[in-house]
């Protein structure tokens, strides 16, 4: 069976987060989006591990399902699908090594409640797990990964965003060069990374070292509207087993849906409090100062990859999955209305062209150009159709600002 699957998102328990961010939206939004597996986020923290007690029922395998009673009837019918979810969590893990302070986020996919229950029980006695969704440790990130390995045998354990420059296993500021680096002996329990939303497939290819991972993409949502801004084509079976065995083996993996990188918010350096964006290239020109206030500039993600880059640009590693590079539909209504995306001018077409045509992404990536403007809208069909071809501007992101899309006129 093809699906997509998003599987890293975050709870209204995690700081900075919607409220709204709660099972029954998540299975709203799911369908609205096209996502049929969504991660839960959060697996934890002990209060959103009994709302997700209490509001999901087992699905028989692996996965889960909301509770009928929870359902609610505001799914459009063109949308309304089957939605799964699978129990998931971000460990953010800040600690000392190789004399260096290192910050490291890593994602576990959970096969049960009940080994994620015992990895609760463990990082409860190294930490505060409760007050914050994604709980901070002062623990390394191979002895997470040891106590997955222990705990929950059948888990995913995969390094989150990986290039980001602050929380990341290859980040500039606090991250390694290699996996190798921060997982030494342990590194073959690693079978996959997500690149981020600052990275997509081509740039990750240009790092040898990746070739044997799965590279896969999520959206690290915190609000329900941005579930799906990246997710991973599955062809498996729909069950925890068969989304673990094609991450593990690229088997049933059919790619990923992306960002576009520039849009990521640190794909460029900069120091955002001056305005300032630079190319890798002006950083260096720059002594890695601020042209402006002379501060050190935060280093990007195109930065980074350059710096443990050996290949070239565009060669394309046996068994790489394809990708889809892809604009949030609010974002091209946005863009082509010339409004806010956050005003009833985005939300009245958005909701319209569902109602009409299906999930946001089915429209994003299926539906002719031409059912689009028969729909009553030609200009987001026409915008529609220069995303595809990559026909888009982008004002890169830098040091935490998302980059600013024009869409080709």
């Amino acid at each position: 069976m093809r699906f997509i699957a998003d599987l890293h998102i975050h709870s209204h328990y995690s700081i900075a987060t919607s409220r709204d961010m709660a099972p029954e939206t998540l299975w709203r939004w799911a369908q609205l989006k096209g996502v049929t597996v969504i991660g839960t986020g959060d697996a934890t923290h002990p209060g959103w591990f009994k709302e997700v007690g209490r509001k999901l029922d087992h699905a028989g395998n692996g996965l889960f399902v909301l509770r009928e009673d929870m359902k609610g009837n505001t799914i459009p019918l063109s949308c309304a699908a089957d939605v799964f979810f699978l129990l998931t969590a971000e460990i953010s893990c800040i600690y000392n090594k190789n004399g260096r302070t290192r910050k490291v986020h890593c994602i576990v996919l959970f096969d049960d409640m009940e080994s994620a229950l015992r990895l609760q029980g463990r990082l409860s006695r190294i930490g505060n797990i409760s007050s914050d969704g994604r709980p901070i440790l002062g623990l390394d990130a191979k002895r997470l990964l040891a106590t997955v390995i222990d705990e929950c045998p059948r888990a995913l354990f995969i390094p989150a965003h990986v290039w980001t420059p602050h929380f990341s296993v290859l980040g500039a500021v606090s991250g390694f060069d290699s996996l190798e680096e921060c997982f030494e002996e342990l590194t073959p329990h690693i079978h996959a990374v997500e690149t981020g939303l600052s990275s997509d497939p081509p740039m990750n290819w240009r790092v040898s070292a990746l070739d044997g991972l799965t590279l896969i993409s999520n959206s690290d949502a915190h609000s329900p509207q941005k579930i799906g801004r990246e997710a991973n084509i599955f062809d498996t079976g729909l069950s925890f087993d068969g989304i673990a065995r094609a991450i593990r083996t690229r088997e049933g993996f059919d790619g990923t849906i992306e960002f576009f990188p520039e849009e990521g918010k640190y794909h460029y350096d900069g120091h955002r409090p001056c305005k300032a964006r630079l190319t890798p290239q002006q950083t260096v020109e720059s002594g890695y100062r601020c042209p402006a206030c002379g501060k050190k500039v935060t280093l990007g993600v195109l930065h980074r990859v350059q710096a443990l880059a050996d290949r070239k640009t565009g060669l394309r590693p046996d068994g790489a999955r394809p990708f889809r590079s892809l604009i949030p539909l609010r974002e091209i209504i946005s863009d082509t209305v010339r409004v806010g995306v956050q005003t009833k001018k985005v939300d009245r077409p958005y909701f319209d062209l569902l109602e009409k045509l299906g999930s946001e992404l089915t429209i994003l990536m299926d539906v002719p150009t031409d059912g689009i403007t028969s729909a009553g809208y030609p200009a987001i069909a026409q915008a529609i159709a220069r995303v595809r071809a990559g026909d888009v501007t982008i004002e890169p992101g830098y040091d935490g600002e998302y980059g600013r899309i024009t869409i080709g006129r």
